[in-house]
């Protein structure tokens, strides 16, 4: 079964299900045990075709980079209109990734002059630029608030001036003294906090040039980096790691709290956030949420989930998209705009070996490390509805 095949039969599925739902209430509105059991059913095949549709993209998108050709044709005259590159140098060239490779093969017994281009104070080899930017990508894809968020590179503490006071327009009479007030500044400051990931992997696999060493240990250490960052980014108290969105005293602004969710408190959650801030705003919330969210109905009777059949596009509520996180708290749901919030990149990550630590075991470690910072730097730009704990 194609994809479009798979999106027609999950829109059919969904509409059955909202038709099953509306049909089969109670008079105090709730369903039967046995039809809750027959629409959880439903619900289930609509989350597996998901599933299946994200699965098959996938593949498309695997098997149309493996049948890339290999080598490209010659259309024209050797050497007309070629020109040379600019050579790659310092962590950026060839020689530093292949010498970091070499090196990390052979428990960093043969160090090339290569790798003096990156030494950290810590003693650590620094990541290849290449390696740099491919580990970038590997958090952008795992990490929301990475693809929300407004992104910054430092060398050092980064001040973001806030404007406090915004001068106001005033009638006066013809002849009437004018009203001065004061501009006023405040600063927020992003620090540095660091982030580690260390792995170990046997001597047997470190030796063995058919494993891909490199491609194992950039998946690993952009996985474990990017969930422990997106933790923060949403969760994080300041003390020793970003502070997240949904941080008691320096997150998003609560709106109202709740004991329920239900389809009024969302669309106050919408309007208590200001206009300039709806244009690029969007939802936050668990995965667990989700399941309530998508029962919810306006007073209009039509469901205010809007489940998306374009690849790549966000479902939406109420007209806004919806992104999910695991780490995402199952009392708070998020609403606003995130490039607000601040990530600041403190220079290059770092990899280190831990040969000696593990030796009795035939094992090497390798640790990698980043430092970095989050904060939202208009709090109203971020609206929180929180929920009781007896909610959903």
């Amino acid at each position: 079964m194609t994809i479009l095949e798979l999106r027609e039969k999950r829109n059919k599925a969904w509409n059955a299900a909202k038709a099953f739902l509306d049909s089969h209430r109670t008079e105090k509105g709730t369903l039967t045990a046995e039809d809750d059991a027959t629409y959880t059913r439903m619900e289930q095949e609509i989350n597996d075709l998901g599933k299946e549709i994200a699965r098959l993209e996938r593949q498309e998108q695997m098997e149309a980079e493996l049948n890339k050709p290999v080598n490209t044709p010659l259309t024209g005259k050797p050497g007309a209109g070629a020109k040379n590159p600019e050579a790659k140098t310092g962590r950026a060239s060839d020689e530093y990734r292949k010498a970091m490779l070499d090196a990390m093969r052979c428990n960093f017994k043969r160090v090339s002059n290569y790798l003096q281009e990156g030494v950290d104070a810590d003693g650590g080899y620094l990541v290849p630029d290449e390696w740099d930017r491919r580990l970038i990508v590997s958090l952008e894809e795992e990490n929301i608030m990475r693809r929300l968020a407004t992104r910054i590179t430092t060398s050092g503490d980064h001040k973001i001036n806030i404007a406090a006071t915004k001068p106001a327009a005033l009638w006066i009479e013809e002849g009437g003294e004018l009203t001065w007030g004061d501009a006023t500044f405040s600063q927020i400051l992003l620090d540095a906090h660091k982030l580690h990931v260390a792995i170990k992997v046997t001597e047997e696999l470190l030796y063995d040039n058919a494993f891909n060493l490199e491609g194992y240990i950039l998946d690993q250490f952009g996985r474990a980096l990017a969930n422990a960052e997106e933790d923060s980014f949403l969760n994080g108290d300041g003390s020793g790691k970003p502070t997240g969105i949904f941080d008691a005293t320096a997150g998003g602004t609560v709106a109202d709290t709740i004991a329920a969710v239900d389809a009024d408190s969302l669309i106050d959650l919408v309007y208590a956030l200001k206009r300039p801030y709806r244009r690029n705003a969007s939802f936050i919330m668990n995965d667990a949420t989700i399941a309530a969210v998508r029962k919810l109905k306006d007073s209009n009777g039509a469901y205010i989930w809007q489940p998306s059949y374009q690849s790549g596009e966000p479902d939406r509520v109420l007209g806004y998209p919806v992104h999910t996180s695991g780490y995402a708290p199952t009392d708070g749901i998020a609403f606003g705009d995130y490039s607000y919030y601040n990530i600041g990149d403190r220079g290059s990550r770092s990899f280190s070996e831990l040969r000696e630590l593990f030796a009795g075991n035939g094992m090497i470690g390798y640790v990698a490390k980043e430092r970095v910072d989050g904060k939202l730097i208009l709090p109203e730009a971020v609206q929180i509805l929180k929920l009781s704990a007896d909610a959903g």
